[in-house]
C-alpha cells in the first residue's frame, strides 16, 4: 500500500503549486490527475507574472517536472473515493482510483477545479475557450477594440456588459431569454451598449472564425469575439461525500488558507474560488500547502511523544 503525507487531487495550477512546496518540504506527496485541465481549450493565459501569453499546457508541463525534480510522484487516473481511516496520530484516508487501486494519506488537498455550465446554444460549447469567452481580464486585451457580444443567461451578465466596455467601443448585449429593465437599458445606453432583443440560435462560424451571432428570427449580428458568463459548478463530490460543510450555493466552506471542515482535507483554487485566475490558484496552493505542513509538524511531534516511554 502506498502511504503518503499528502496526497493532491488536480495536477492543476494550485496543485501542482502545493505539490512543488509540499515536496520542498521533504514532504512524502503524491498528484493524482486524470489529465483534464478546465483550460485546456485556451491557446495562451495571461495575468501571470513572467507567464503571460504561454500557454496553460506550457505552464502544467513545467510545474509537473518541478514537482518530480523534488521527488514528488504523479498518478494518473481519476480519485473515486475517499474515506477516514484509523492513524496513529492525527487523521489518515484512503483514497481509491478508478483503476481500483488505492492510496493511503495522512491529509489531502482537494485542487479539482470547476465545471463551466453553459447556454445551450450551438456553437457556444464547440468555441469556448477560443473566441467565444468568459473572462475579460484573460482574454479582453486580445479582442480590444473588436466587435463583441455578450450572451445572457446568467443574472451577472449585464454586469459583465458593462464590464467589456472597458476592452471595446462596440458591445452589444444579446439578454437572449433574460428580460432588462428600463434602469438597465438607460445605463447601458449611457456607455453606447446596445441591446440586441430576441432569442439567440447559434453562434455563426466560418473558416473556423466567429463571424457573428444569429437570432432565432434569421438576424445575423457581426461579431468577433462573444463573451458568456457560464454556471460554475465546483467538482467537490469527494468533499460532499466525507460530510464536509457546504455553504447555501453549493461551495465548499473553507478558511483562507483552503482548511475545510473535517481535519485533514483541504480545498483550493477553483475548487474553492470560481474567480480565481491562475496566478491566483497558484497562490491558493502554496499557502494551503503550507499551513498543510504546519499540521503535519505538530502531529510529527505528538507522534514522538506518544512513543517516548
Amino acid at each position: 500500500m502506498n502511504t503518503y503525507d499528502v496526497v493532491v487531487i488536480g495536477a492543476g495550477p494550485a496543485g501542482l503549486s502545493a505539490a512543488l512546496v509540499l515536496s520542498r518540504a521533504l514532504r512524502k506527496v503524491a498528484v493524482v490527475d486524470d489529465g483534464e485541465p478546465r483550460n485546456a481549450p485556451a491557446a495562451q493565459m495571461h495575468g501571470f507574472l513572467s507567464r503571460d501569453g504561454s500557454a496553460p499546457t506550457d505552464l502544467l508541463t513545467i510545474g509537473r517536472a518541478e514537482v518530480e525534480g523534488y521527488g514528488g510522484e504523479l498518478i494518473g487516473g481519476r480519485v473515486t473515493g475517499v474515506v477516514p481511516h484509523e492513524a496513529e496520530i492525527g487523521t489518515g484516508f484512503r483514497l481509491t482510483l478508478a483503476d481500483g487501486s488505492s492510496l493511503n494519506s495522512r491529509q489531502i488537498l482537494v485542487a479539482t477545479g470547476l465545471q463551466d455550465e453553459l447556454p445551450n446554444i450551438p456553437g457556444v460549447r464547440e468555441r469556448w475557450g477560443r473566441d467565444v469567452l468568459h473572462c475579460p481580464y484573460c482574454h479582453g486585451y486580445e479582442v480590444r477594440d473588436q466587435p463583441i457580444g455578450v450572451l445572457g443567461g446568467n443574472a451577472d451578465s449585464i454586469q459583465h456588459a458593462q464590464l467589456i466596455r472597458q476592452w471595446s467601443p462596440d458591445v452589444m448585449l444579446f439578454p437572449h431569454a433574460d428580460s432588462v429593465t428600463a434602469q438597465q437599458r438607460e445605463q447601458l445606453a449611457a456607455r453606447s451598449i446596445q441591446v440586441i432583443d430576441g432569442l439567440v440560435s447559434q453562434m455563426v462560424v466560418s473558416e473556423d472564425r466567429l463571424n457573428g451571432v444569429e437570432l432565432v428570427d434569421a438576424r445575423v449580428i457581426a461579431r468577433t469575439a462573444v463573451f458568456v458568463r457560464p454556471r460554475f459548478v465546483p467538482n467537490i463530490e469527494l468533499v460532499d461525500a466525507l460530510k464536509g460543510a457546504i455553504d447555501d450555493h453549493g461551495w465548499v466552506v473553507t478558511d483562507d488558507v483552503g482548511r475545510t471542515s473535517i481535519r485533514g482535507v483541504w480545498v483550493a483554487g477553483n475548487a474553492a474560488n470560481a474567480r480565481a485566475q491562475v496566478v491566483t490558484a497558484a497562490g491558493e496552493g502554496s499557502a494551503s500547502a503550507i499551513a498543510m505542513n504546519a499540521e503535519l509538524v505538530g502531529e510529527d511531534i505528538n507522534r514522538v511523544i506518544a512513543r517516548t516511554p
